[in-house]
């Protein structure tokens, strides 16, 4: 009798733990991170007896969590990419507004004020026209001025936001290190602790969402938690920190994650973080903002200067050479050196040698949009390396360029003057990272407008050719005082007045530049002349000083201002479509990281969905196990009243 009542004692006892477990279950299905837990049962060995084993019913062997190690760990990397994914498309998206487009963009601003130009040109004097330009150029230099500063604001908002995730990463690595102290100390029971166990996955789930990590199962039940790699910031029940640190030339507009363990603190490779936001974070500030902020510089500067160097070779209305529209772009301080920060930042090797760096323009229709990174292997020689596209250049060059010049680049100089470089310094240039954020419109005065040429031109009285003026451009200012005529010899030849060498007659073709000086005179080009048509013998054309009487009506800088607008700058293009090929690059950036994040997202996705059918909690299933047990558990219960009915019985008839 007491045999049947244990049976049904035991039964009734395991389908009660499997009735609490499903309902656990089900009130549990919305929590992120809970495994499905599933009660394992064992037949309790039975009894002998002369007629064979007499079976003494059932118990729990354990509740099982339903995991896969394999897939869990997969979603968590396919998450983490995820997270990195999004908020750099998110970050991107944010970067593509600062360039607007349309008529509130940076390049209609560029585009109105060249073409108000064409007003002066054709209207000197006018003092109205020339007050609409100097509109133009003051509106142009603040939107110059807007964009540096929304993107200041964005870079302002990303270095707070990797702060902020660095603190949670901080938080969740304690939590984890705590975790695995709570698990280590009932790992002897016997029994696996489940919702600690999925506390803890759920912790690292999170922390792969701000950093990818990977983990390494220890004995004790711990897991050790590593980034980048091989850097640790989990072992055991001790935590490393991570923080944001400058990078190595302490350059304010890039960052690193760095991890601090025993009070060394290791800057990380950006390029081995994989996924999670800090990382997208720092792809975003270091490579997209970065580029964002070049190609505005590169625009900015590009157009300022040149618009800056063609007034100069213009006069205003009282014959005075004409002055900076903008204020001129300052670059030479933008030159870093490797930068030693407080402890515990990351050790970084240091300059030894006294050397110091300048930059300066040498052609602004050259310029790249980029970082560069100067390397010296002696004192004089090195690499310079173009961060945009990691194209390496030697120095010195061939031929060597001009002390203090190292080396000439893209349109810039890369000067020396003074100091002595070691073996193994470093510097970073950054020529256009700040160009627009202080440019503004130099003056305001109408009559300082520089439309008329410093250089005039004759056509002679006596021509019968049909020889025209296409163009005449100053090329310095003030230019030369004597005449210099132009006298053909023939259809295809002629002499000049400045020249008398070897190289006389020169070949003339209709449309082809005739520049102010010839070899062996000057290094100067005072100015450039293109002639059409077919002269004849005799036919002359003077190039002269502009007449005074003629200076007020004249508006050839006003011409060589508007036919800036088709100048090749930017890598080949016009002017005017510079602000067009910024909007493209960054709307090229913006498309490929949407892209990745759709493909990342959907990835994840399915990852997960491929855990969740092993971990996930099914209301229906959960819904029919509970009718199970209840079935069983009842069926128990019965099984007991009967033993207890008959024990009654045996009573009853023992008493008689």
């Amino acid at each position: 009798m007491s045999g049947i009542l244990n049976v049904g004692t035991r039964a009734l006892q395991a389908n009660q733990v499997a009735l609490q477990t499903a309902g656990n279950n089900i009130a549990n299905v919305n929590v992120p991170g809970y495994s499905r837990q599933t009660v394992v049962m064992r037949t309790v060995e039975g009894q002998f007896s002369g007629a064979g084993y007499v079976g003494k019913g059932v118990g729990i062997q354990t509740i099982q969590r339903n995991f896969s190690a394999f897939l869990t760990r997969q979603s968590a990397l396919a998450g983490s990419t995820q997270s990195a994914d999004n908020i750099r498309a998110d970050k991107l998206k944010q970067l593509e507004g600062v360039f607007e487009g349309g008529a509130n963009g940076l390049g209609a601003a560029v585009n109105d004020m060249l073409n108000a130009f064409s007003d002066v040109a054709s209207a000197p004097t006018d003092l109205t026209a020339r007050t609409v330009v100097l509109t133009r150029v003051d509106e142009t230099a603040a939107r110059m001025r807007a964009s540096s500063q929304r993107l200041d604001e964005l870079q302002q908002g990303v270095s707070q936001e990797l702060v902020q995730k660095a603190n949670a990463i901080n938080s969740l690595a304690q939590s984890i290190a705590d975790i695995n102290g709570q698990i280590a100390r009932v790992q002897g029971s016997g029994q696996p602790p489940n919702d600690l166990l999925d506390k803890r996955d759920q912790m690292v789930r999170d922390l792969n969402g701000y950093v990818q990590t990977s983990s390494i199962a220890a004995d004790d039940g711990t897991v050790g938690i590593f980034i980048a790699g091989s850097q640790a910031l989990v072992l055991g029940t001790t935590a490393s920190s991570v923080s944001i640190v400058a990078d190595d030339f302490g350059d304010p507009l890039k960052s690193k994650l760095a991890i601090t363990s025993n009070g060394q603190s290791v800057a990380l490779d950006e390029n081995t973080l994989g996924g999670g936001e800090v990382s997208g974070l720092l792809r975003f500030q270091n490579t997209d903002l970065v580029e964002g902020r070049n190609l505005l510089g590169r625009l900015t500067l590009a157009v300022t200067t040149a618009m800056n160097e063609q007034h100069a070779l213009g006069v205003d209305l009282d014959g005075v050479k004409g002055g900076n529209l903008f204020t001129p772009p300052v670059i030479t301080n933008n030159v870093f050196k490797p930068a030693q920060a407080a402890p515990p930042a990351p050790f970084v090797a240091l300059n030894t040698g006294t050397a110091n760096l300048t930059l300066s323009i040498s052609d602004t229709s050259k310029f790249a949009a980029s970082d560069y990174e100067v390397n010296f292997s002696s004192t004089t020689a090195g690499t310079i390396t173009r961060r945009s596209d990691g194209m390496v250049f030697s120095f010195p060059q061939t031929p060597p360029a001009v002390s203090p010049v190292l080396a000439t680049l893209d349109g810039l100089n890369i000067s020396m003057p003074s100091g002595t470089p070691a073996a193994g310094d470093r510097f970073l240039l950054k020529p256009f990272s700040t160009s627009a954020s202080k440019i503004s419109s130099e003056f305001s005065t109408p009559r300082s407008l520089a439309v008329a040429s410093p250089v005039a031109g004759a056509m002679g009285a006596t021509n019968t050719g049909s020889l025209q003026l296409s163009s005449l451009q100053a090329r310095s200012n003030p230019i030369a005082v004597t005449p210099v005529t132009i006298t053909f010899t023939g259809t295809n030849s002629y002499t000049r007045s400045d020249y008398a060498g070897p190289l006389s007659p020169f070949t003339y073709t209709s449309g082809t530049v005739i520049e102010g000086t010839v070899p062996a005179t000057s290094p100067l080009s005072q100015w450039s002349l293109v002639l059409q048509g077919s002269p004849k013998a005799g036919d002359t054309f003077t190039v002269e000083p502009q007449p005074l009487a003629n200076r007020n009506m004249n508006a050839g800088n006003a011409s060589a201002m508007l036919g800036l607008r088709d100048v090749a700058m930017f890598d080949g293009g016009a002017l005017t479509d510079g602000y067009a090929g910024l909007i493209a690059q960054i709307g090229i950036r913006s498309q490929s990281a949407n892209y990745s994040a759709k493909v990342s997202s959907s990835i994840a996705a399915n990852l997960e969905t491929d855990r969740t059918g092993v971990s996930g909690v099914n209301l229906d299933e959960e819904a029919a196990k509970l009718l199970q047990y209840q079935q069983a558990y009842q069926a128990s219960a019965k099984m007991i009243q009967i033993a207890q009915s008959i024990f009654d019985t045996l009573i009853q008839t023992v008493g008689r």
